[in-house]
C-alpha cells in the first residue's frame, strides 16, 4: 500500500482512484470493488467491531494486490492502515463542507444507502427485514446493511448523518483530526479541481499530457450504484423468478389438468 484516501466518500475520490490509477498507482480500492468482490464486505464488518476491541486486523486480506486506497470504507480506518503501511502517503480529498453534504444526501441520503445512513438502530424492524432479504437473495451480501451502519453511519457521523449540521460537523472535524494526526511531510490536502500538478508533485512522478479524470457527478453516481447493484442481485435474482415461475406453473397445471388425469 502506497497511498491511504483519508478523505470521505463525494469529495470526488471516483476522479482520484481513476487518477492514481494512471499514475501507476493501482489498482485502488474504492467502495466500489465491494460490489466485484462482496465477500470483502465480511471483512470490512469485522473490522469495526475489531477496532472497537483493539484487536489486531489482517488487511492483506482486502489490499493484496492493491496499491492505493480511497473513498470509504478505508477512510474510515486511516490511522489503522497507516500503523498497517508506515512508508504509505495520506492523501486527504476535500471540498466545501456545504456543498459537501448537498452532494452526499443526494447520492447517499437516497435510495438502499440512503435507508442505511438513516439515523435508526441497526436492529429495527426494517433494517432486520433488509437484512434478512439480502442474505435470502445474495447471501455474500447479507452484512452489507452491518456494515455500512457501523463504518460510514457510526462510525463517520455517530449515526446522525440525516442532520445536517452535524454532518458537516463531522465532516470538518474529520479533516482537521487527519491534519492534526498525519505528519505534514507524508500527507496531501487536495481537492480535484486542483488536476494533476499537486497530487504528482506529492507523490513524485510525472504529470499525464492527457486531462485530469473528472467522474462521478451528482446524476452519474446514483444511477452507478443502481447498475452495480443490480449486477451482484442478478444471478440470484434469476434463481428466484425461475423458482417462482416453476411454482406457479405447477399451480397452473394442478388448476386445469382433467379431472379424470388427476390422482385419485
Amino acid at each position: 500500500m502506497k497511498v491511504i484516501g483519508a478523505g470521505f466518500g463525494r469529495t470526488g475520490t471516483l476522479s482520484l482512484k481513476v487518477a492514481l490509477e494512471e499514475l501507476g498507482f493501482g489498482p485502488c480500492y474504492h467502495m466500489t470493488e465491494l460490489f466485484d468482490k462482496p465477500e470483502h464486505v465480511a471483512f470490512w464488518d469485522e473490522a469495526a467491531d475489531k477496532v472497537a476491541h483493539g484487536e489486531p486486523i489482517d488487511w492483506e486480506e482486502v489490499f493484496t494486490g492493491y496499491q492505493a486506497t480511497v473513498d470509504w470504507p478505508g477512510c474510515s480506518f486511516y490511522e489503522e492502515l497507516m500503523e498497517a503501511y508506515p512508508d504509505a502517503k495520506v492523501l486527504l480529498s476535500i471540498r466545501d463542507p456545504q456543498h459537501w453534504y448537498v452532494s452526499a444526501q443526494s447520492t447517499m441520503g437516497s435510495g438502499v444507502m440512503g435507508f442505511l445512513l438513516k439515523d435508526a438502530p441497526a436492529s429495527s424492524p426494517l433494517r432486520s427485514l433488509l437484512t434478512r432479504l439480502a442474505g435470502l437473495l445474495a447471501p455474500s451480501m447479507r452484512r452489507v446493511p452491518s456494515m455500512a451502519h457501523k463504518v460510514i453511519a457510526e462510525r463517520s457521523f455517530g449515526g446522525r448523518f440525516g442532520d445536517r449540521g452535524h454532518a458537516v460537523e463531522a465532516f470538518e472535524r474529520h479533516n482537521e483530526e487527519v491534519q492534526e494526526r498525519v505528519p505534514a511531510e507524508k500527507l496531501l490536502v487536495y481537492e480535484v479541481r486542483e488536476g494533476w500538478q499537486p497530487l504528482c508533485e506529492f507523490l513524485e512522478v510525472g504529470a499525464p499530457e492527457r486531462p485530469f479524470p473528472h467522474l462521478n457527478d451528482r446524476e452519474e453516481y446514483p444511477k452507478m450504484m443502481r447498475r452495480q447493484m443490480a449486477s451482484a442481485l442478478a444471478p440470484a435474482l434469476g434463481k428466484a423468478v425461475v423458482t417462482v415461475s416453476a411454482l406457479l406453473f405447477a399451480v397452473w397445471v394442478l388448476k386445469w389438468t382433467p379431472h379424470v388425469l388427476r390422482p385419485r
